[in-house]
Parts: structure tokens; C-alpha cells; sequence
């Protein structure tokens, strides 16, 4: 085989295939205007046909972009984050970036920094915070490069950052107002970890939502995200009588707590009703079907993404927005309180 076969495809191959000039290659390739969508889709598929693969390295040095935005991610399964990097993986690659992920662990103490400091070293035009945590450290993030966060982290050091995601303030606040405006006395709840800011948003919602009321505030009870973290605390909450009503931070310990009260022989709702959060695809086929708040990770990943990529290519701070709506979703798992002796 000559050494003129075994080269990569390039430009000029995807052109010839394509049936159209190098240059509207060129432009496909870095996402310009002008170019109909019909022969966008030409190139693109010719571009899949051969296996072509854009020189990064090239095009950075020509455009002075990288057209790379890096995520730093919590090494997590849960639905929500791995939900969030599947939807940014989609819409990136529609606005003519590539990711890099790099995946820190949770506890670690400067994970999220180094994986800050290791996405600039590869190169990349922004820098996305997925799951943003409490580490106890102030970020500080290069001015240059645009930052991303998906919910509000205080210590960003940086002039242009973009916080944005599903409010969990409002999360927490509609599933509480749901419930009392159901005739319970108060509501229990269930945390997600206290150094995610997630879990600390939806507490906000939970205690302005019972504020609102005048009504009493019971004891925190906190869990780790997990199926089993719930469960041990519905087994704690199943030896209180005055529990009726629950907000659980996420689907999965709202699943550990329905087996917990199922156990212990309290119907739901008959006797206790719960509400919890994601609207993961088993939320509707649980036993009862389970009323929660649910996330659009699409429109948010959509979102950000869109504000991210208009702040890199356009060089100007962000105009302020809001954070999208929480939206409830009432199934079978909650009902007014039943008078008890």
C-alpha cells in the first residue's frame, strides 16, 4: 500500500466528495455563517463518510480558538449530572465544539482547581462547573477564559462568569407549598450532602416555603443522594407519628424512603406523602407513582451552553437572566393528611 493511501482523509477529499469548494469546507468546519443547511449537511456527511477529523491544533492557531470547552465533572452515576453531560455532549457538537471532561471526586480537597488547571493546560476556549461543591477553597479561575456554572458557587474569581441550571431554591419551594397547600401540618425533609450546593438550594426553597406558612420547621435529616441513604431515613421518619409529609431531595432516597415506609406498614399517601426531585424515568412505574419536581437537563444544558459559547466568541460579559423554573409534577404519591386518633 503507498504511503499516499494510507494518509488521513482531508479538506480537500470531504470537498471532492461533497461537491463543493474547500473554502465552504473551511466554513462548515469552524461553524461559520452563510452556508445553507442543505449544504452544511453535505459536508457533514461526507466529512462521517470519510472519517475526516478536524487538525485542532491548526484551526487554534488560525482562529486563535481552540473551539474545545472543558467540563469539570464530579465522577458521579447520579441521574442529574451524568444526565447533564450526555445533553452538553449533544448540543455542543451541534455548535461546532468538542468536550473535555475531566472527572474530580468528591471530598477531595483542591479536585476542582487541579481539574481547572489541568483543562487549561490542553487548551480550551471555556471552562464549564457541572456540579458545583462546597471544597472550603475560593476558585480562581483565569480572567480570560469564560466560566460556566450550573447553579450559584460563591468564591468564582473571575470577570467572566455565567451561572445559570434549574433553580433549586424554587425546586424546594413548590414541592413544600405543594404539600401544605395540601392540609400538612409541615414538612420533613431529606437533604441531599451540605457541601453541594444543590442540596443547599433546595433546603433554601424547603425553609422560605415553611417560613412562608408560619408553620414549624422540623429536624434536617441528611442523606448522600443514594437509594440506601434514603431508606435509613424513612426508617427514622416511620418512628415518628407526627410525619405526613415529606420533600426528598432527589428521586433515588425518595425510592429508599417509600420501601422504608412500605416496611414499616404506612401507607403512601394514606398516611405519610412524599414528594421528591429529578422526575428520573422510574419516578412514574414506583408503587405509588411518585410526585416530584422535574428537571429539564436539556433546556438547561441547552442554555448554559448557548450563554457560554456567546460569551466566548463575542467577548462580552453575559446579560443577566434567570435560572429556569421548577416544574411539579403531581402523580400518585401525595394526598391531603388522613385525621388520625
Amino acid at each position: 500500500m503507498s504511503q499516499a493511501s494510507r494518509r488521513p482523509p482531508g479538506s480537500t477529499d470531504v470537498a471532492r466528495l461533497a461537491g463543493v469548494s474547500q473554502k465552504t469546507v473551511s466554513r462548515v468546519m469552524n461553524g461559520e455563517p452563510y452556508v445553507s443547511e442543505a449544504v452544511r449537511e453535505r459536508v457533514l456527511a461526507a466529512a462521517r463518510e470519510l472519517g475526516y477529523r478536524r487538525n485542532t491544533a491548526a484551526r487554534a492557531l488560525n482562529l486563535g480558538r481552540f473551539h474545545r470547552i472543558g467540563v469539570v465533572s464530579l465522577g458521579s452515576v447520579l441521574y442529574g449530572p451524568s444526565s447533564t453531560l450526555v445533553w452538553l455532549e449533544r448540543r455542543a457538537r451541534e455548535t461546532g465544539y468538542a468536550l473535555s471532561i475531566v472527572h474530580t471526586l468528591e471530598g477531595q480537597d483542591g479536585s476542582v482547581m487541579a481539574a481547572v488547571d489541568s483543562l487549561l493546560e490542553q487548551g480550551v476556549d471555556g471552562i464549564i462547573l457541572s456540579e458545583p461543591i462546597d471544597e472550603g477553597q475560593q476558585l480562581r479561575i483565569e480572567p480570560e477564559v469564560p466560566v460556566l456554572s450550573f447553579g450559584p458557587t460563591p468564591g468564582i474569581d473571575g470577570p467572566r462568569v455565567v451561572v445559570t441550571g434549574a433553580s433549586g431554591v424554587d425546586a424546594g419551594r413548590v414541592a413544600t407549598e405543594h404539600l401544605l397547600a395540601l392540609g400538612h401540618a409541615t414538612v420533613w425533609h431529606v437533604a441531599g450532602p451540605s457541601q453541594w450546593w444543590a442540596a443547599r438550594d433546595r433546603i433554601s426553597g424547603w425553609r422560605r416555603a415553611l417560613a412562608a406558612a408560619g408553620v414549624a420547621e422540623p429536624p434536617l435529616i441528611e442523606g448522600d443522594w443514594s437509594p440506601a441513604s434514603g431508606y435509613a431515613a424513612g426508617r427514622l421518619l416511620a418512628t415518628n407519628p407526627e410525619v405526613t409529609a415529606v420533600f426528598v431531595a432527589n428521586d433515588e432516597m425518595a425510592i429508599g424512603v417509600l420501601r422504608a415506609l412500605a416496611e414499616a406498614g404506612l401507607d403512601v399517601p394514606g398516611r405519610v406523602s412524599v414528594v421528591g426531585m429529578d422526575d428520573i424515568p422510574a419516578a412514574a412505574y414506583l408503587s405509588p407513582p411518585l410526585t416530584t419536581v422535574r428537571q429539564d437537563f436539556e433546556a438547561v444544558a441547552a442554555y448554559g451552553l448557548k450563554l457560554l459559547v456567546d460569551e466566548i466568541e463575542s467577548g462580552a460579559a453575559a446579560a443577566p437572566h434567570d435560572e429556569l423554573p421548577a416544574h411539579l409534577v403531581v402523580r400518585e404519591s401525595t394526598a391531603p393528611p388522613r385525621e388520625t386518633s
